[in-house]
Parts: C-alpha cells; structure tokens; sequence
C-alpha cells in the first residue's frame, strides 16, 4: 500500500472521530442525556481546560536579543542607537514580556487556572522587581548629570508606574499602570534618539553603574540568603560588624535560625529566577552602553563573567518539583545550586564596582 492509499484508508477513520465528538457535544445529545449529565460535562471540559491552560501558563518565558530589540525599536536604523538606547529598549521589552507573555499578567488574577498558580506570579515578582531598580537608576543615576540637574519627565512619571501594587486587579489594575510606564519609556527612548530634543540624556559615567550595581549587590545578596534557608541555618548578628560607635532600635540575639517554610520555597526559587533573568539582560544592555566605560577600566571580561554566572541561573529545570535536599543528602537541592550561582554573580559585581571606582 503506497502513501496515496494509507491517506485514502486514514480519512474515514478521522471522520468517524470527529462525528462522534460532534455528535456528543451536540444540543439533542445533552437534552436526551439530562440536566445533570450536562452540567458534568461541562464541569470536566471545563477542568480539562483549565489544566492544559495552567500548564502552558506556567512557563517562563526565554531569552531574547537586547540588541535585536533594540534595532527593531529604532526601525534598523543604527544610527539610533545612541548612549542609553539599549537598556531603554531591553526595559521596555522586559515590562512588555510580563504583560504580553502566555496568559498575560497573572499576579493579579482572580479566576482559574491564575488564581491557582503561583511560580508565574512569583517570577513575574522577581522580574518586576529589577524592573523597578532600573527604571529608578534611569531617573536618578542614568539620566542625570549631576545632583542639582533637572529629572526626566517621563522617567519621573514611568518610576511610580511601575512602583504600582503588583496584585491590583481593578479599578485601576496593575496592567494598565504598568503600560503607563511603558508609554513614559517609549517616549523617553523616542527623545534619546532625537537630535532635536535636547533634554533626553543618558549618561554612560562608571559613577552613575557603579550606583546602580551597588543596589543589584544588595538584592543578589538577599536572594542568596532566602534561597540558602530552604535547609536551615544558624547566622551570627552581623549587624554592627565593623562600627564600635553604631547603634540599633532593638536588640536582637547573637544567633538566629532562619529557615524558609516547606511552601514557600518554590516561591523564593522562581522569585531569584525572574529577577536573575531581568537582570541578565538588563547588564547584557548596560554591556552595549556601556562599552567604552568598561574598556576604560578594563573591566569588560568582568562583566562578561557575572553575565556568564546569570545565564547559569535560566538552566532547564528537568524536575517536575523543585526539590530540597539537604546540602550533601541524595536528592538535589535546587535552591542551594541557585544561590550558588548569585553568590558566584554577586562577588563578581562586588569586583567589577571596586574596578568602576577605582582611577
């Protein structure tokens, strides 16, 4: 039997197929079934639904190209690409993803399958999170040229945009804030690329990065501490550590034992993994605008390095769970090997800001 004939012998099978799905989800069939046969039915369709949904929802989103991006923002013009144009355009592109990705938004969703799920919401936390320390680096660091200097007037309007409650669902919801944001960056990109504008600025200084880097070190070094707590630890009080003459509100122990709770953590693990993947790109597009700063300084392997370690971090995750073994046990632990990497990324960036600073 050649291809022509096993065609010809499959067409009346699939046809029978599709008239039994037909006939079965035909009015009369419900009407002779009953009421309550009915209702089941569209309870399971409805569940069977849901599930697939969740499913597809529930994966983050990939790796994009922080130049690409750029370039089609700017309409391939490369002449466009200006100081500061990069990483304008990779935010954008970042608020965007969080809007516009399989199942939209769902931090703020009250129906099924949304309501259900909770890594998504976490990583759209994580991403949000670095979000929101770039665009206000751009309105205090990146987009001044010293402390006296005017603010951007749109950098000043998408900053509390994005600052916005991150679970409002309505009136207003947390989407339409957002995509305010997003209209304020549009329109400063579209003033960093017009010659005519003179008040759309970027400026590429090693000060204005290192102020920046000094506040991912802080969320890197917390992420670390979170996801290290998933088996328990027992940390000495640092707080006053270094300054005789320091003082704090209340006292606390010499020891403390912190330990994140069983369900949360898959929370605290897909939080990291969103901000490490804003994150990533976002030092991918300061690498671009910044290329002649850290040639300066030598320091351009450096970041390529703490890059390196972020890329780490977006690794395929071939456990249906994320596991919590204990640190030299049998089974994995998946947030143990991600705070290795942020840990890793953080003293890189530690090393790369004593590079900026230095002369």
């Amino acid at each position: 039997m050649d291809d022509q004939d096993a065609l010809s012998a499959t067409k009346p099978k699939l046809g029978a197929k599709v008239s039994q799905v037909a006939t079965f989800y035909h009015p009369r069939t419900w009407k002779e079934k009953g009421l309550w046969w009915t209702l089941g039915l569209f309870v399971v369709t409805y569940l069977v639904l849901v599930l697939v949904l969740g499913f597809i929802w529930s994966r983050s989103p990939g790796d994009f190209d922080v130049r690409e991006i750029a370039l089609e923002a700017a309409n391939n013009d490369q002449s466009k690409l200006v100081p500061g144009y990069v990483t304008a355009a990779t935010a954008i592109h970042t608020a965007e993803t969080l809007l516009h990705k399989p199942g939209g938004y769902l931090s703020n969703d009250v129906t099924p399958p949304g309501i259900y799920l909770d890594n998504i919401p976490n990583w759209e936390y994580g991403v949000l999170t670095e979000l929101r320390d770039l665009v206000r680096a751009m309105r205090n660091d990146f987009s001044r040229s010293q402390t006296q200097s005017v603010e951007d007037k749109d950098l000043q309007i998408a900053d509390p945009q994005f600052n916005y409650d991150s679970a409002s669902w309505i009136l207003p919801s947390s989407e339409s804030e957002y995509r305010k944001g997003i209209d304020a960056l549009n329109r400063y990109l579209a003033r960093l690329a017009d010659e005519k504008a003179h008040d759309g600025q970027f400026f590429t200084r090693a000060d204005n990065l290192s102020s920046y880097l000094q506040v991912v070190e802080k969320r890197l070094g917390s992420l670390a501490q979170r996801l290290a707590a998933g088996v328990g630890q027992t940390r000495f009080n640092l707080d006053l550590a270094g300054d005789p003459n320091a003082h704090q509100s209340t006292p606390t122990p010499d020891q403390t034992q912190f330990k994140t709770p069983w369900l949360k953590i898959d929370d605290v693990f897909f939080e990291a993994r969103g901000y490490t993947w804003a994150l990533l790109h976002t030092l991918k597009a300061l690498e671009v605008d910044f290329s002649s700063v850290l040639q300066n300084k030598n320091a351009v392997v450096s970041l390529k390095q703490i890059i390196r370690e972020l890329e780490n971090t977006q690794a395929f995750i071939w456990s249906p769970i994320i596991l919590n073994g204990t640190g030299f046990g049998m089974m994995a632990n998946h947030s143990l090997i991600m705070a290795s990497y942020i840990s890793r990324a953080n003293a890189a960036i530690i090393d790369l800001r004593n590079l900026l600073l230095q002369g």
